[in-house]
């Protein structure tokens, strides 16, 4: 018999948590190396913005570390996001509208809120308001990581809610990445980037199962995106939706379906290397007493308030009307706190919030600091608010398990 993978899926509810701890790592390390006195401290900066070429793009000049890794290799962390929603809505637990419902209506509350937030905290700025999605994302592999170091404490159905409710707020992130923060576009090279993707589906299409013609095109469909002026990280999600897939509900781990194969593959690379250096390169913040100063001001308190009660507002809230409504249930076996507790981690929006920041206000080096500063916040101050009413509220569902015994 053919050895089969483990599903994805599992690995990244069961694993999550290595990855998630070296995030925290290489955000910590980014503070540190920040924060060295003297010319030490510039050295992190200069490093990650020297160019190191070659030019891909006029508009955006020489390549630095920093493009590479924003650009570059997180088009691959796209790629995976793309794969998950594919997979998800066509094998998984957002395969049917009764499963995507609950889900899509607590992302779009959650997305919505926390814009909502932040612009009635920078009311009156208008050179804020472009900061309006920045805590609208989740960062779905630090909120499963907070939930794997729960343990047996959060339910498994409490696990594929968020996931679920992550993977259509990441749809909405890839969504507003395309429309809202893509700049000066060349129809020319977009006129390509839409054939190269139409030659894709048409692979599909054929029965071609392999997936190097799939990862050549993605490629070259990555540098005219770069090149049209849609941020090239869109050019992930759109080539994994032209990677086959092979419906098996029975069996979702099927070793023959190229789209499990390339997120198996892919999953590692992502988790370990591609977010933490991501992290890494974008989370160091230089405090000083200006610094903290600044954090109370309108874009970073903004972005805190937005992930911290924008988010837990807006999903819960969704959660607690669609249920009074008898439009969805309640997830399996969690209890209100849990699922509230559950909403306290979407708040944690630090990769796609931060990615989101940087693209938010490219020519304000001033401003991506101070909406970094509010990222950190926010998404620390859900973390341990989540983290504390989920161990609680699963100390005390245990009691009642044993009762029923």
């Amino acid at each position: 018999m053919t050895a089969r993978p483990r599903s994805a899926l599992r690995t990244f509810l069961q694993g999550e948590t290595g990855g998630a701890i070296l995030l925290m790592i290489a955000a910590a390390l980014a503070m540190v190396a920040a924060n060295l006195p003297g010319a030490a401290g510039h050295l992190y900066h200069d490093l990650l913005h020297a160019p190191v070429g070659p030019v891909l793009s006029p508009a955006i000049g020489p390549m630095t570390p920093h493009l590479w890794i924003n650009d570059g290799l997180m088009a691959i962390f796209f790629l995976l996001v793309g794969l998950e929603i594919k997979r998800e809505f066509l094998d998984g637990g957002l395969s049917t509208w009764e499963r995507r419902r609950l889900p899509i209506l607590a992302a779009i509350a959650g997305m919505a809120a926390p814009a909502l937030v932040y612009l009635a905290v920078v009311r009156g700025q208008p050179e804020l308001t472009g900061g309006w999605a920045i805590p609208a994302a989740t960062d779905i592999a630090f909120a499963i990581g907070v939930l794997a170091l729960l343990g047996s404490r959060a339910p498994a159905s409490l696990k594929l809610f968020l996931t679920a409710v992550a993977i259509v707020d990441d749809m909405g992130a890839v969504a507003i990445i395309a429309l809202v923060y893509s700049q000066g576009i060349d129809l020319m090279a977009l006129a390509g980037a839409g054939v190269v993707l139409t030659l894709l589906f048409g692979l599909n299409r054929a029965g071609v199962k392999g997936l190097a013609p799939y990862l050549i095109g993605a490629a070259l469909l990555w540098y005219l995106t770069l090149l049209s002026g849609v941020h090239a990280t869109v050019a992930g999600v759109l080539a994994a939706m032209t990677v086959p897939v092979r419906c098996t509900p029975a069996a979702p781990d099927a070793a023959d379906s190229p789209l499990h194969r390339l997120e198996h593959a892919i999953h590692p690379w992502s988790a370990y290397a591609i977010v933490p250096l991501f992290g890494f390169a974008n989370a160091g913040l230089t405090l000083d007493s200006a610094t903290f100063g600044l954090l109370l001001s309108p874009l970073p308190l903004g972005v805190a308030l937005g992930l911290f009660l924008g988010k837990q507002v807006g999903i819960f809230g969704a959660i607690r009307v669609a249920v009074a409504l008898g439009i969805a249930e309640r997830p399996g076996g969690a209890s209100w706190a849990q699922v509230y507790g559950m909403a306290m981690l979407c708040g944690i929006g630090f990769t796609m919030s931060l990615f989101i920041g940087a693209l938010a206000f490219p020519d304000a080096t001033l401003l991506v600091e101070e909406a970094k500063g509010g990222v950190l916040m926010g998404s620390l101050l859900s973390a341990l608010a989540g983290y504390a009413l989920l161990r609680w509220a699963g100390q005390r569902a245990r009691p009642a398990v044993a009762e029923t015994k």
